[in-house]
């Protein structure tokens, strides 16, 4: 009688492991197994880390084994169980993985694929394409959109973090609360007696900095000693946590008012500002999307405000970025222009004022929504759209890893009503819902494309501004991720032919437009791709997005290149995997051999420091 050896490896995350019984059928293209029950006597199966194998016979050889179905049924109460994998060794000798890295919970069961990746017109049997209609057809219903807000990308359809399917709820040890991290967060700082003063009035400079009296570390050290002078705010600009907003400066808009009287004093050439313009050593931030915005009125002791401010920036001779000249508001017949020659505070305060915005901006535009939102969007089309032997949701999977949970905490406890935003921010109470609105009009697809992003604002020339950091190494990882992609697409599809015919693929791609970008015209997102070189900047811009963007404005856990979970089992794959490694790896010390001598080193493009998801 055959017998099949069956290996089940059990999650190591905390409850991973279960006490139910767990039972197996295998199917092969010449019959199926019996339902089988794995258990040893006197062993406790399916411990967490465990790695357990038992034989299941069979009556006569069951071909060759495409579908393995895995069924949990409850022993004294239910038992959520994660399955990593199962490898199964056929009487031959041949060993065959089926990758799971699911949680199977109540008495649902789950059935999978080996490993290998195939798109759809690849698959010939009836058997492996119904299993392939059957999961996304499960999917589908599982993984619905809905409008959070109006104007909003659309997002999961979960109300609270618990309500998610559980393959995407955080792991127990990496569940968050927003309340207890900000409380803990106020504690570590130090700034628990200083928690009044962020809804009333500081008194003196002094305050500000005695909050970070915790924070002990090179940097933090140099930008408080440095932390009011123009060479530090305009550095800000180029590799702070928001350095998307710059742009070279062509021409002064007509509601910034800037005369060459003005600034004059402030230019090294011996050149006009018109001149310095046409040198290409102007540069400008506009933050008009904060026009109109209200402030937060959610305490009616405390009145907030917003500005919506305009600073012109100068390159000097030694290449650092100064800021020259500042408006507070759009309209220049209501707002005076302030510059490094007055008064000593007033100049500070209109800086101070510049990053206030800056702040609204990078919270609310270039984190969550160009961040956090958007990379929901592309995990809910992935989900609902490819299978998991589909390459591109093997290439996508692990830099989806969490990010629609943390999202669906956030609109429970963050950006809600009455949410931690509206207790700490300027644009709390509803201003924060009417910015995203407003950074919906203008987002476009190409905006996501790094090169054509550093491109559009004027900033890619490395001569003209050799300290942006920021768009040099993500030149680089954009460039390594990129070639990663086209390697792993390259071995599936060996033609363009191939894109076209992937009903799968192209389903994905315009789920994102129609459903998740609500098919607005103006983002110009594709609802097709014709060619390999289409489906390889899309699938980069998704995983630039989720891992290197996203680093260079927050922080992560599991860095880019690291994959646990090994959903690809091909050399190929796998071969390009290493690749990348390396790639990342050069990189990464390329960047550690320039911050060496720098007092201000800029590690967030850096590889080693770049999650693979938006877990954070």
């Amino acid at each position: 009688m055959p017998s099949y050896t069956v290996t089940v490896a059990t999650g190591s995350q905390w409850f991973a492991g279960t006490d139910d019984y767990v039972y197996i059928t295998l199917v092969g293209t010449e019959g199926c197994s019996e339902r089988t029950l794995l258990d040893k006597p006197l062993y406790n199966d399916f411990e967490r880390g465990a790695i357990d194998s038992y034989d299941v016979k069979v009556g006569e050889h069951l071909g060759d084994v495409v579908l393995v179905k895995i069924e949990k049924k409850k022993y004294w109460m239910q038992d959520d169980w994660y399955c990593r994998y199962v490898t199964i060794k056929t009487p031959c000798g041949d060993y065959v993985e089926f990758p799971c890295f699911r949680w199977l919970v109540d008495d649902k069961e789950v059935v999978l694929r080996d490993g290998r990746a195939f798109l759809p017109q690849d698959d010939k049997t009836s058997i492996v394409k119904q299993h392939r209609q059957k999961e996304l057809d499960q999917r589908r219903k599982t993984y619905r959109w809905k409008e959070w807000q109006p104007g909003f990308p659309l997002s999961i359809d979960a109300n609270k973090h618990r309500d998610l399917p559980r393959d995407i709820q955080f792991d127990s040890e990496k569940g968050v609360d927003f309340i207890l991290n900000y409380s803990k967060a106020i504690e570590n700082l130090c700034v628990n007696s200083f928690m009044n003063m962020f809804q009333s009035s500081w008194s003196d400079f002094a305050d500000f900095e005695k909050i970070f009296v915790r924070i002990k570390n090179t940097i933090s050290e140099y930008v408080m000693e440095h932390w009011k002078e123009d060479f530090m705010f305009g550095y800000q600009f180029l590799n702070g946590c928001n350095p998307v907003l710059i742009c070279k400066c062509t021409k002064l808009p007509d509601k910034f008012p800037v005369t060459n009287e003005m600034v004059s004093v402030s230019l090294e050439r011996d050149l006009t500002l018109e001149q310095e313009i046409k040198a290409g050593n102007i540069f400008i931030a506009d933050y008009d999307m904060l026009e109109g915005i209200n402030a937060n009125p959610t305490d009616p002791y405390t009145q907030q405000y917003l500005a919506a401010p305009m600073c012109l920036l100068y390159k000097n001779l030694r290449n650092k970025i100064l800021p020259i000249a500042i408006q507070l508001g759009q309209d220049p017949d209501e707002n005076p222009i302030f510059l490094p020659t007055d008064g000593q505070y007033d100049w500070l305060l209109a800086k101070i004022w510049v990053r206030s915005a800056d702040f609204q901006h990078h919270q609310n535009v270039t984190h969550l929504l160009r961040t956090h939102l958007m990379t929901e969007v592309f995990g809910i089309a992935m989900f609902r759209q490819l299978p998991a032997v589909h390459p591109a949701f093997k290439l996508l999977i692990p830099h989806i890893r969490f990010t629609i949970a943390i999202n669906t905490k956030a609109r429970e406890q963050l950006i809600c009503e009455c949410g931690i935003f509206d207790k700490a921010n300027a644009t709390g109470g509803g201003g924060h819902i009417q910015l995203v609105q407003k950074a919906m009009k203008t987002l476009t697809f190409r905006s996501f494309c790094f090169p054509d992003m550093i491109k559009s604002r004027g900033m890619d020339s490395t001569e003209e501004l050799p300290t942006y950091f920021y768009r040099d190494d993500g030149y680089k990882v954009w460039e390594a991720t990129k070639s990663f992609v086209s390697d792993v697409i390259r071995i599936y599809y060996t033609s363009d032919e191939r894109v076209q015919e992937d009903e799968e693929i192209q389903a994905f791609v315009k789920d994102v437009c129609s459903f998740g970008m609500q098919d607005f015209d103006h983002c110009e997102f594709p609802k097709s791709l014709k060619t390999r070189d289409e489906l390889i900047e899309y699938l980069t811009v998704i995983i630039f997005t989720a891992s290197s963007q996203h680093a260079a404005v927050n922080f992560g856990q599991l860095y880019l290149g690291m994959y646990p979970d090994e959903h690809f089992i091909e050399k190929p794959v796998k071969d390009a995997m290493g690749k990348f490694r390396k790639e990342l790896a050069e990189i990464t010390r390329s960047i550690k051999r320039r911050n060496e001598e720098k007092k201000l080193p800029y590690y967030n493009m850096s590889p080693d420091k770049i999650p693979n998801s938006v877990a954070v």
